[in-house]
């Protein structure tokens, strides 16, 4: 079977399972043997969560850089409103623990699809 025809899959969505060859007919990603063109354009899920996960860093980095300039802004004495500290300090203690949190699942889930036995 054609690797292409998995991508066409995972671009369903969660509600959908498919099962064998007659549910991807049905569903209009296959079509005489070959991927519609419908599925080929979407994407795939990895792709979307990959992007995701990519755009999840960055956030952190920002709200991170934000705290780390707050900080130096307020020990220099440019600032005296601990508000902003206070708040940067939350953004990106939150986010990191946030991005902290998916790495584990991620690893989780990877080390859990390696230990399966074919």
């Amino acid at each position: 079977m054609d690797l292409s025809a998995i991508s066409g899959i995972t671009s369903l969505g969660n509600n959908t399972n498919i099962n064998s060859v007659t549910d991807l007919t049905k569903t209009g990603l296959l079509s005489d043997g070959l991927i519609s063109e419908k599925a080929k354009t979407e994407g795939t899920m990895f792709d979307s969560f990959l992007d995701s996960a990519i755009n999840n860093i960055q956030t952190t980095n920002a709200y991170l850089s934000d705290y780390e300039n707050e900080e130096i802004k307020w020990a220099l004495g440019e600032t005296e409103n601990t508000h902003d500290l206070t708040i940067a300090l939350q953004k990106a203690s939150t986010a990191l623990q946030y991005t902290v949190a998916i790495r584990d699942k991620v690893l989780e889930a990877y080390q859990t699809i390696m230990n399966m036995q074919i």
